[in-house]
């Protein structure tokens, strides 16, 4: 038996969550999470690893309630985040490179996050909350400590956003404190003024820890924001905007090893005809020029990380089904490095040009740190101290045209089966975003613990998917219960004829965005056995105003647009047994969508709840957990609960729900 037939053995696997490494790759390090003793929560430590595979993977760290955040110092010292207590922020520790007892490195009290280190000397700059009535950090540890002590969690907002995925913003906002690591230089706020401008910035520090270029937040007409790049002196705290663009959000910037240009990607605004669109674009600080670095390239670069020498920079681009690195220059074709059916985070380069250091994920495997050659992209695996559990089935690619000629294609999860072996029910899960794509392991959304109870699982990418061009973006734009819905019925078809499938019972499933077109697909067919739709919105017109981002959604979801494409809309047309499922402190797709779903499906769907209040329908609510619900007991409840209402509805077998819902 495998870790894919038992939910606690699955929940209880150690799991690989973060990388960082010092520029000359002497040393690196990993997050790895694992169960705490009580089996409630995830624990995170640090483990150092052999960039060279020469020896094992060993802990460093054991906090008891763990530590994350790992970057490293130019002496090649660990800095990190750990919590004394749990209701306390996290501190900034280090583990000096030549030996001894980690120690506190900085005390202040809010605390002190998103750390970046200067490639030189011993700058170091972070995120830090502070009050925008408080002037001195006396005042702003005395308004805290009030609040915390009166109970008080009201917060006074005078514009968006209010709050982001599942927790509210303010009254305190982030501001960039720099300092020292050697402490001859006290943290200091470089950004007195932020006010809400530094909610879920990024930003780099320039090699010498001169200056840092972050993304500002800018308020606009009728409840929008979008952001510009502005630079920030760490001395002095002068700020000033670089690149300030009227039709786009600005991010992921990243400053050149000589501090004269910045890289960064470019996300148009989008509007209810066109989608965004994402390029790589420079900023040279000597001519004040912008320059598209890769004009024309019709994918979508994220988290640029510059090439050693200057001469470029690395990117992952959503790619096929993939997430591949590349190599961008200007004047030359992007340069696919990795050539696996890898999708890679936390990339870093060598000093000295040779590799990169990446965590890479697929279908086929979970997050594990690799060393790839920058030459040729040979990709070696690094040492985790991990066990992999062999996979319940294979993988493999299907693919068909549809009638505009575009080419759609997923992954399909089969299970291990002998020649004589029964075909397997098949279970259609949608991805989320909507932009997005298949193409990399989750823990979360995991088909192989469907795969081990006998399902083949369907994980297409239709319209609106990333990886395939801009073109097949915008043929979902504003229309998600059109081409997504079509590409999705056609791959299910082409799945559904294989031999190994049985097309007489199916299911299908979706969280997010891939929970609308669950909804979407309930009211237009009733070829599926049962569906089940997690956090999945329900009523655009009512969704779009209530969201954490309300002006991003409303760039796609016009009036029109939602009245075409809301699901609850053809309720009536519902009668397919759903299993809904959301979490109450989701605020990216609220509470009212299931609540309000819930109640439609009892009242007006076409399988109502009888005269006596039964039903064929679920739901499934968290109280306390978010969009993804991540509390471990929780998840295994989630897994234990989809599994049984599958088995019931396809299946034909009646298993038991969990016994800690009481039922």
């Amino acid at each position: 038996m495998s870790m894919y037939d038992d939910v606690d053995e699955y929940i209880g696997a150690r799991r690989v969550t973060g990388l960082a490494a010092t520029h000359d790759f002497s040393r690196a390090v990993i997050v790895v999470a694992a169960l705490d003793d009580s089996r409630t929560e995830y624990r995170t430590s640090l483990w150092e690893i052999d960039v060279d595979g020469g020896s094992p993977a060993r802990r460093l760290t054991y906090g008891e309630l763990g530590e994350s955040a790992p970057v490293f110092t130019p002496a090649g010292d660990l800095l990190f985040s750990r919590r004394s207590r749990k209701d306390d922020p996290a501190r900034l520790w280090i583990l000096p490179a030549s030996g001894g007892e980690a120690r506190v490195l900085e005390t202040r009290s809010a605390g002190l996050s998103e750390i970046r280190t200067a490639r030189s000397g011993h700058g170091v700059v972070g995120f830090s909350p502070v009050f925008g009535s408080s002037s001195t950090d006396e005042e702003d540890d005395a308004l805290r400590t009030e609040r915390k002590a009166n109970k008080v969690d009201a917060i006074l907002h005078t514009g968006v956003p209010v709050r982001f995925w599942d927790h509210d913003l303010g009254p305190a906002t982030p501001h960039l404190f720099a300092g020292s690591t050697d402490g001859t230089t006290g943290l200091r706020d470089v950004t007195p003024d932020a006010a809400g401008a530094l909610h879920e910035a990024s930003f780099d520090v320039s090699g010498d820890g001169s200056f840092v270029v972050s993304t500002w937040a800018v308020p606009g007409a009728l409840a929008t924001v979008r952001t510009v790049l502005v630079r920030i002196d760490t001395e002095t705290g002068e700020r000033a905007t670089i690149v300030d663009d009227v039709d786009a959000d600005l991010g992921a910037p990243a400053i050149s090893p000589d501090g004269a240009s910045v890289m960064f990607v470019r996300e148009s605004l989008s509007t209810p005809e066109d989608a965004p669109r994402m390029t790589l674009q420079r900023f040279d600080f000597g001519t004040s020029s912008v320059i598209d670095v890769a004009l024309g390239w019709d994918r979508w670069p994220i988290d640029p990380v510059w090439l050693s020498d200057g001469s470029g920079v690395l990117v992952t681009a959503d790619d096929d089904g993939r997430s591949p690195i590349f190599v961008v220059r200007e004047g030359a074709e992007p340069r696919r490095l990795t050539n696996t059916n890898d999708a890679y985070t936390h990339v870093h380069v060598s000093s000295d040009g040779t590799r990169v250091l990446a965590l890479a994920a697929s279908y086929l495997a979970a997050p594990h740190p690799v060393s790839i050659d920058l030459s040729d992209g040979t990709v070696v695996d690094l040492d985790t101290a991990i066990e992999h559990c062999p996979l319940p089935g294979t993988l493999t690619e299907i693919d068909t045209v549809v009638d505009d000629g575009s080419r759609i294609r997923g992954w399909l999860a089969l299970p291990d089966a002998s020649p004589d072996a029964a075909p397997a029910p098949l279970l259609l899960w949608v991805h989320g975003g909507p932009l997005g794509s298949w193409n990399t392991w989750s823990w979360r959304w995991n088909p192989w613990l469907m795969v081990a109870r006998g399902y083949a699982v369907l994980l297409p990418d239709p319209a609106l998917s990333t990886g395939y061009g801009q073109e097949f973006v915008q043929r979902g734009w504003g229309a998600w219960g059109k081409a997504p819905f079509t590409d999705l019925m056609a791959l299910t078809d082409v799945a559904a004829a294989r031999e190994d499938i049985d097309h007489t019972r199916t299911a299908a499933m979706g969280g997010s965005f891939g929970g609308y077109m669950a909804n979407w697909i309930a009211g237009h067919t009733d070829r599926f056995d049962a569906i089940v739709t997690h956090a999945s919105l329900w009523a655009l017109d009512q969704f779009g105003p209530t969201t954490d981002a309300p002006y991003y959604w409303a760039r796609e979801m016009s009036p029109e647009m939602a009245v075409e494409n809301s699901p609850h809309l053809f309720v009536a047309d519902i009668a397919t047994p759903m299993l809904v499922i959301h979490g109450d402190k989701d605020y990216r797709v609220p509470i009212g969508e299931g609540l309000r779903l819930w109640y439609e499906l009892l009242s007006e769907s076409g399988l109502p709840a009888d005269d006596e209040g039964n039903t064929e329908h679920r739901f499934l609510y968290f109280p306390a957990e978010n969009h993804w619900i991540l509390s471990p007991q929780h998840a295994k409840v989630w897994y234990e609960v989809v599994l049984a209402f599958l088995a019931e509805h396809v299946l034909g077998e009646r298993v038991s729900m969990p016994r800690i819902l009481g039922h």
